[in-house]
């Protein structure tokens, strides 16, 4: 690993809008490969921050006269719900609007490597997918940057040898904003609703997913999810190439469909593939569920197609530690565990942790998604109480009551615990999972803060001893 040559895009001029996770690390890296990097941010404490960093503050509706690409953050919208004023402004001077990503890409070629880029998208399983998959890479001694949507933002990596790997979660706000990255491994976990505010319908939503696998070529490899209707049409199309396709499933072979039949799926705790056994799930305890069963064979295929043998794949898989707030074990006390599911933000990531738990008192609400929790009616029979917070706990009462699931509104997460606390002992749950189903922006700067609060929370209750 190295830095980017200081000159490599001396000839380039960027404006970068928004200037929080993503946009200030690339205005840096930009500036430090010789660019000329404009910024703006509509909050002027940002651009306050940004001046006092020797960057040059300026507004894109003022001109883009001579500006190689506008890069926008990935939550700034250039199309739906409203374009933001500085797309508009690009748009009128036809200038392209890029992601990060795509420039990243860019860098690493101007500078003569030829490391490999792996792309991970899906609605839910990305950043456990990228993790383990860098983990493995990593276990292996193979150079490997891992980031994108996922901790590291993209043009903060370092430059890789040829033989270095580039691991990227790629949100579909990302994908919209691609134009030459090419993925040499595609992955697609799965497609249910979500951020249909930005992309209209399912149908764009889906196509912007699909720009991962644009451009790969013969000898590539594209790794599809077959369980639900929209990843098995992508399954379908990938078929004829250029890339091989592996199709992989959380759920056991015979409940696939006939003309998508998975090469990696769960039998029992076990992964098969057409040889037989392949891995012993319930080696690594970190990754519960068909969910994890599912980012488990797509990581195992993709290292395979690196280079990495299947013992040392498994051995890394069974050292994986799991990410914080996935269904991550806080405490354990008086018979009661503690699981942060913080990360699950719409009702289809929750389902895949309620499907892991028999009996549980259940925390969730937020902002919810489009379809509210309907969905999840499948697994009330396992909730012996639930616990509302956020903007939109009246709206799961609702389906709740509806359902005759005992609830109630607590409103806030503080509530939360100590009404768990109580239930779990008189309950006699065995689990109190947050697992929220929902956004959190209506209470919290996002998923993370909402977990992190979670956990201080039970963590005090148990040291007052105050857990039932």
């Amino acid at each position: 690993m190295s830095s980017f040559p200081a000159t490599l895009f001396r000839d380039h001029k960027y404006h970068i809008v928004g200037l929080g996770r993503n946009g200030l690390p690339a205005a840096k890296a930009l500036r430090a490969m010789g660019a000329t990097v404009l910024v703006w941010d509509d909050q002027a404490n940002a651009r306050v921050r940004a001046h006092t960093e020797g960057l040059t503050v300026a507004n894109p509706n003022d001109g883009l006269d001579g500006v190689t690409a506008l890069i926008l953050s990935p939550g700034i919208p250039h199309r739906l719900p409203q374009p933001h004023p500085a797309a508009l402004a690009a748009q009128s001077a036809g200038v392209p609007i890029l992601s990060d990503a795509e420039i990243l890409f860019e860098a690493v070629r101007r500078a003569g490597s030829k490391a490999r880029f792996v792309g991970v998208t899906g609605t839910n399983g990305k950043s456990t997918t990228t993790s383990l998959i860098a983990h493995i890479l990593n276990h292996d001694s193979m150079p490997v940057a891992a980031g994108g949507n996922l901790g590291t933002t993209s043009l903060a990596l370092p430059l890789l040898p040829d033989h270095g790997v580039y691991v990227l979660e790629m949100s579909s706000f990302m994908l919209e904003r691609i134009a030459r990255l090419r993925f040499d491994v595609a992955i697609m976990l799965n497609l249910t609703p979500d951020h249909l505010d930005r992309h209209g319908d399912m149908a764009s939503y889906s196509l912007a997913k699909q720009a991962i696998f644009a451009r790969q070529v013969l000898g590539d490899l594209a790794v599809v999810g077959v369980d639900d209707e929209y990843s098995r049409n992508i399954a379908r199309d990938r078929a004829h190439g250029p890339s091989r396709l592996v199709r992989i499933s959380e759920h056991p072979r015979a409940e696939a469909v006939a003309d998508c039949l998975p090469d990696l799926w769960p039998e029992d705790d076990t992964l098969f593939d057409s040889n037989g056994p392949r891995f012993d799930l319930a080696s690594a305890p970190a990754l519960p569920g068909g969910h994890n069963a599912e980012n488990i064979a797509a990581s195992l295929a993709v290292a395979e197609y690196l280079g990495v043998t299947r013992d040392v794949a498994a051995e890394a898989v069974r050292s994986f530690e799991g990410l914080p707030h996935r269904q991550c074990l806080i405490a354990e006390s008086n018979g009661v565990s503690w699981i942060d599911d913080s990360k699950a933000t719409n009702a289809d990531a929750a389902a895949r942790a309620l499907a892991c738990y028999g009996r549980m008192i259940w925390i969730a609400g937020g902002v919810a998604k489009s379809g509210g929790i309907e969905s999840l009616a499948p697994f009330f029979p396992q909730v012996m109480f639930a616990l509302l917070i956020g903007a939109d706990a009246p709206l799961l009462a609702a389906t709740l009551k509806k359902h005759q699931v005992p609830h109630r509104i607590v409103d806030t997460m503080e509530n939360a615990v100590a009404a768990a606390a109580v239930l779990a002992f008189s309950e006699r749950a065995p689990v109190v999972l947050l697992s929220p189903a929902c956004a959190s922006l209506d209470q919290y700067s996002g998923f993370e803060a909402r977990g992190l609060h979670f956990a201080d929370l039970v963590r005090a209750r148990i040291s007052d001893g105050g857990t039932r």
